[in-house]
Parts: C-alpha cells; structure tokens; sequence
C-alpha cells in the first residue's frame, strides 16, 4: 500500500462510520472493522500506516488486541479510544505501547492530530530501520582490527590509547580509522559515532 492507511476498529457501526467519515475528509484514508479478531486476520500483510481501536468491544478487547499485535511483532502505532470509565484502561494500554488515548467525547481535530502525529512517528521509524539495515551491513564489511578501532572510537578514546591497547602504532589505528570513515560514508566523527551506536555497535 503505497498510502498509509488508518486501520480502525470500532464495534459500533455508526461511529465506525462517522470516524471513517472524519478521517478521509482530512485525506487520511481509512479501513474499518468491526472486531479485532476481523483486524487480525489481515494484521500480518500490514506494512504501514496506523491503528485506532476503541478499548471495550466484544470477543477482544483494544488492549488485548495491543498484546496480540506486539506478540506478533507488528509495530504500527496504535491509538486507543475509551469512555470516560475506562481511563485506567487506557493508562494500561500505554504502558503495553500505545502512543495515545483520547477520552470520548472527543473533537474531530483531536482525532485527526493523533493520527497524524502517529502516522508521522511510524514514518520516522520505518525510515530508522532502514537506516539501521543499511548501517548494519557496511559495518559488516570491516575487518576484524578496523572494528577493534572502531569500538575505541565509539568508546571515545584518544588515538594513542586505541594503539596501546591493541598493540599497534598510533599510525597504523590512524590508518584503519580512515579506512573505517571511508566505508561507513561518515562526515565526521560524531556521525561515525551516530552510525555506529544506530547499528548497535
């Protein structure tokens, strides 16, 4: 799906309907359901985009739905819906990583905002991951010594350290921290540092 899509689950049909209304009007397309276990079936093939569930529903509720997608490894963010005695709920449905809750009754804008912030989130984190990836496999074409250097350098020693403790000269780790700049693309040492600790050095 090339646009992302906001994927909401409500078990009430006429406010399924009138969110759906609310969202595309603000050219942020939707897709309803009407349980989570009809969300689940398709929760798989999803790469993009985000979730609003209400928290009561019958069969499965928002936050057991939340535990669902995070036992399967679906990242999308998610944005819970409650009613005003369900707050404690929603609290719970944070801590298990939801990025927000809006209590009914709640203004259109406030909907749209969420999504918005949520779907820009998910947009800087997919761009991350593949930054990691990337990262990840230029620091798998270094040497063994040039990542012996490297670790130095992320750990923040002086050249003549590095060289002490590896048992080279202070020349040589000069050399192999060039080579290290030179395939990691890096403009400078904090953004070798920033590669590297992206990467999970």
């Amino acid at each position: 799906m090339s646009e992302p899509l906001v994927h909401l689950i409500d078990d009430d049909e006429p406010v399924r309907v009138s969110l759906a209304f609310v969202l595309e009007m603000a050219d942020l397309p939707a897709r309803t359901y009407a349980t989570a276990l009809e969300f689940l079936e398709v929760a798989d093939d999803l790469t993009g985009g985000c979730i609003v569930t209400d928290v009561r529903m019958p069969e499965m509720s928002g936050l057991e739905l939340v535990r669902k997608l995070r036992e399967r490894g679906i990242a999308l963010p998610v944005i819970v819906i409650t009613g005003h005695g369900d707050v404690p709920l929603a609290v719970e449905a944070m801590r298990a990583g939801v990025v927000d809750f809006l209590e009914k009754p709640f203004d259109n804008e406030v909907l749209i905002n969420s999504v918005r912030c949520a779907l820009d989130a998910q947009i800087k984190t997919d761009q991350q991951n593949v930054e990691r990836q990337r990262f990840e496999q230029v620091l798998a074409t270094l040497s063994p010594r040039e990542r012996d250097v490297l670790k130095g350098v992320v750990a923040g020693k002086m050249n003549k350290v590095i060289a002490f403790e590896l048992g080279i000269s202070p020349r040589t780790v000069e050399v192999y921290r060039a080579n290290v700049m030179s395939k990691t693309h890096a403009n400078g040492l904090s953004e070798l540092v920033r590669i590297a600790l992206l990467a999970g050095f």
